[in-house]
């Protein structure tokens, strides 16, 4: 067993040595330790650990059954003495095993949010470009705008006094329109009077003309 904690302690330290250094092995690593975080991953790793640690537990609760023993007896045996090396470096393997595995999972979890961290500072980079060269182009656009509205004042000034002095003649030619219809309301109102003065007139010339044939008539007879 001894064997077995020396290999996955210094499995751990090489693993903690890859995160130190920035190499294409740190990736790697950082990809398998997200598969082993994902689904049932976890589950096994705390069971394991749990595991590590009740032996841990047993080992200590080993050595003080031994130092019991050997505070009663009062004197210390072989055995005794071999059992008491064997657990204390058990444990101390074991529980340098559970902080070297705390160590990775801390390192693994840091690096990640460093790395998403560089992710959105280089998104807040690009998005601050992408606004700054937004503004400066804006800026030329306002630029161009003002100078083709300098120019095209003015034209507008041009245009307005156009208008202005079309309005006028329009308005006079209203008024003289209007009094060229008041004119012909009153030559209208003329004729009328006179086509009544010539209807009058007519019947008259008629009457008399009705009143010397029928004089004429009775001399003749």
């Amino acid at each position: 067993m001894i064997q077995v904690l020396y290999v996955a302690i210094f499995s751990e330290m090489a693993l903690i040595l890859m995160f130190l250094f920035k190499t294409p092995l740190r990736k790697l690593v950082i990809m398998a330790l997200d598969k082993v975080k994902r689904g049932r991953g976890p589950v096994v790793v705390k069971t394991v650990a749990g595991t590590i640690f009740v032996v841990l537990l047993s080992s200590v609760f080993s050595m003080v059954t031994i130092q019991k023993r050997t505070t009663e007896a009062g004197a210390v045996s072989p055995t005794d003495q071999v059992l008491m090396s064997k657990h204390m470096l058990e444990a101390s393997l074991m529980g340098f095993l559970l902080f070297l595995a705390l160590m990775i999972d801390r390192l693994h979890h840091y690096i990640r949010e460093l790395r998403l961290l560089r992710k959105t500072m280089e998104a807040v980079k690009k998005q601050n470009r992408s606004f700054e060269d937004g503004k400066n182009g804006s800026a030329e656009e306002l630029k161009a705008l003002g100078d083709e509205i300098g120019f095209l004042r003015p034209k507008i000034k041009k245009l307005e006094s156009e208008l202005e002095t079309k309005a006028k003649e329009a308005k006079a030619a209203e008024a003289e329109a209007e009094a060229l219809k008041k004119q012909s309301e009153g030559f209208l109102m003329e004729y009328d009077r006179l086509l009544e003065e010539n209807q009058s007139l007519r019947n008259q010339l008629e009457s008399i003309d009705h009143n010397l044939s029928h004089s004429d008539n009775r001399k003749n007879n």
